[in-house]
């Protein structure tokens, strides 16, 4: 009863196409073990020849191999249908040979007549050259790009996923495309590892085939003269026929899934199907078309050549490579023909406005002309979607909405070159080549490329600019490859959130304020701005973002405000308050998964004496040159031992000492992170690890 119901209920979820796999196990298990008629043989070879056709054509009609990811397992049904029809097929002929040709029905007696002529010895070499191109040109050939294919893959997978991640991070995709997309790479290198198995099922099959026709053969003849009493010649020529036809009705589908399968793993990948690229690429040049032409012409001439053959041919190429010259100089002086000039409307120029006073930019990218692709959705751009994607990672990320980046092309730019400015002034610059791939160096790669030398405009790492065919050669080495908006949108990403305090004007304030007030309308309103200005708020945010500190809990930044501004009005100190509130955060930002902080510290003396200095007006006004050149050599040298032994470069200083440290070290050790002790939870562990001054 619940084998049953366990039954109907997998027939609900799968439906119709869930008894196909069983069906197709049930009758190949049939065929080897119940006797079939031959006029059931005749279907079955029949469905089996259409079978191999529709497995070719849907190969041929595929845009990329993972359009047909089933073809590893079609292949080895098919491989079983085949040596299933031959052991049926085997029982027939030698249970009924001796009848005559059409004992295994119509279908094997016409490939055993028709085909070969009814010449047995023909038939058998037909049949040894179809078992030769299969086994030894196509499926060795097929075989041998799968495995190649599926170790190219393989050694691509890492540079593929940093790919990922770092579209990940930019804000270019989401996780669920980026969950696809690990998916879709996953499922590559799982199709060419299975292909590179499943070409062995062709080989064998073929072997198969060999032994199946020697075993009829042998077999037939001993039976048809021991036991149905036929004379020598009738029985070699009955039984010899019948393998022969036997053989060459299984060998023809197995050569055109073996095809299937060399199509499949040796194409490219391309929006064109396989007819469409050849007739693109090789019936499209018409010089080429023109000198094949003359050559087979003159090839015609030649005395004892058919001439009819050889002179047909070269008319026909010499005509279609001239008409296709002829279209392509038609082509391209309609392009270059000018128009006819239009005659200028004078109009009486308007007074000057205020419509006339254009507002500078927040934020910008300008685009040299030959970049202007992939801004425009006409030409299929994608940048405009992907820095979409930025702006609603930033928010996602920091806490509020950046501006709205506009693009515009600038003439006064190098045709390669873009510009990022905010504010009107210039804060990044970059060039990039469309139609290559930029091959970033993460430090671990194991080739050179050939290729245009250059740097990451986004974090400096050294890169080359390579050609879309050396694309996955690059990633096998462990290079970073990425197409050009990714590059572009990538800086673009970097630079907003490293200008994300300058990009928190009073607008977005009164945005974000209003977003909060939906959640929490009394903390707003009792603190903006009946206790704090709008611009004492800005400016406190400003100061966490400085750092790159997000802002995403206004609820504990506001409560904080709430509880310190009657205290002091002073935003360092306000700011220092909001840090201790948004301790926990601020140490998961920098130890993500460790319950273990190890921090960089000063010594003993070394605080006292800027405790005294910062007393005596601050830092860098009361501390002696000396000894600030020596602070700074010191904290780099610290930094670097930091980060060779793979921990964060993170200062623990005195509550009193940090604010002053951080604007004193940013510009000089821009990678240093400077956390006081107040804002360590006291559920974390602090080792230090490097010391400054000891």
């Amino acid at each position: 009863m619940n084998a049953l119901m366990s039954f109907q209920g997998f027939l609900k979820s799968s439906g119709s196409r869930g008894l196909v796999g069983p069906l197709l196990i049930i009758m190949v298990l049939g065929m080897m073990v119940l006797p079939l008629p031959a006029f059931m043989l005749d279907i079955l070879f029949t469905f089996n020849i259409a079978v191999s056709i529709m497995v070719l054509l849907v190969s041929m009609n595929t845009m990329k191999a993972l359009e047909f990811s089933a073809f590893p397992t079609v292949l080895l049904i098919t491989t079983l249908l085949r040596l299933s029809l031959n052991v049926a097929s085997t029982r027939v002929v030698l249970l009924e040979g001796h009848t005559g040709p059409d004992a295994a029905g119509k279908v094997i007696e016409s490939f055993g007549h028709f085909l070969v002529g009814g010449n047995f010895a023909v038939g058998i070499v037909v049949f040894m050259i179809l078992v030769v191109i299969n086994f030894v040109v196509i499926t060795k050939g097929a075989g041998r790009i799968a495995e190649v294919g599926a170790r190219f893959t393989l050694d691509a997978m890492p540079g593929k996923q940093m790919a990922i991640d770092a579209d990940l991070n930019a804000g270019l995709i989401g996780e669920d495309e980026a969950r696809r997309r690990r998916a879709s790479i996953a499922q590559e290198a799982d199709f060419y590892g299975s292909m590179d198995g499943a070409s062995k099922f062709v080989r064998g099959d073929a072997v198969a085939g060999i032994i199946i026709l020697l075993i009829n053969i042998i077999g037939g003849f001993i039976v048809g003269v021991l036991q149905h009493n036929l004379d020598v010649a009738t029985a070699a020529k009955n039984y010899t026929l019948l393998t022969i036809g036997d053989g060459l009705v299984a060998q023809i589908p197995s050569l055109v899934i073996s095809t299937a399968a060399g199509v499949v793993v040796s194409r490219v990948s391309t929006d064109e199907n396989i007819g469409q690229q050849l007739v693109g690429q090789v019936f499209t040049k018409p010089l080429v078309l023109i000198l094949t032409g003359l050559i087979v012409g003159a090839l015609g001439l030649v005395p004892g050549m058919p001439h009819f053959a050889f002179l047909l041919f070269a008319a026909l190429l010499g005509g279609g490579g001239t008409t296709l010259l002829r279209r392509q100089r038609e082509a391209v002086l309609a392009a270059e023909t000018p128009q006819a000039p239009v005659a200028p409307v004078v109009a009486e120029a308007p007074e000057a406005s205020w419509d006339d006073v254009t507002p500078v930019d927040v934020l910008g990218l300008e685009v040299g002309y030959r970049l202007i692709g992939l801004v425009d959705k006409d030409r299929d751009g994608d940048l405009l979607k992907r820095i979409k994607g930025i702006r609603r990672k930033f928010a996602q990320e920091i806490g509020f909405l950046p501006p709205t980046i506009h693009i515009r092309d600038n003439l006064e730019l190098k045709p390669n070159a873009y510009r990022i400015t905010l504010k009107g002034a210039e804060i990044g610059t970059g060039e990039a080549l469309p139609g290559h791939y930029l091959a970033i160096n993460p430090g671990q790669v194991s080739g050179n490329l050939q290729g245009s030398p250059t740097v990451d405009p986004a974090f400096g790492l050294p890169a080359i600019w390579i050609e879309e065919t050396l694309r996955d050669h690059a990633q096998a080495l462990g290079y970073t490859v990425v197409d050009v908006s990714t590059v572009v949108a990538t800086h673009l990403s970097h630079l907003i959130h490293v200008q994300a305090a300058s990009l928190l004007g009073l607008q977005e304030l009164h945005q974000l304020l209003e977003h909060v007030t939906q959640q929490s309308p009394k903390l707003v309103e009792e603190l903006v701005p009946k206790m704090m200005s709008h611009a004492a708020l800005q400016r406190v945010l400003q100061n966490l973002l400085d750092e790159g500190i997000p802002i995403r809990d206004m609820r504990s930044i506001l409560e904080t405000l709430s509880k310190h501004v009657s205290l002091s009005q002073e935003l360092l100190y306000l700011t220092a308050q909001v840090r201790i509130a948004l301790g926990p955060a601020i140490i998961q930002q920098l130890y993500p998964s460790s319950q273990e902080l190890q921090v960089i510290a000063m010594d003993k003396d070394l605080e006292q004496l800027l405790a005294q200095a910062l007393q005596s007006g601050g830092l860098q006004q009361a501390i002696e040159p000396g000894l600030a050149d020596t602070l700074l050599r010191e904290m780099r040298k610290s930094v670097e031992r930091q980060e060779m032994q793979g921990f964060p470069a993170v200062l623990l200083a005195p509550g009193a000492l940090r604010d002053l440290l951080a604007r004193f070290l940013r510009r000089a050790v821009p990678q240093l992170r400077v956390v006081s002790q107040e804002e360590v939870p006291g559920y974390k562990t602090v080792r230090v690890t490097t010391r400054v001054g000891g």
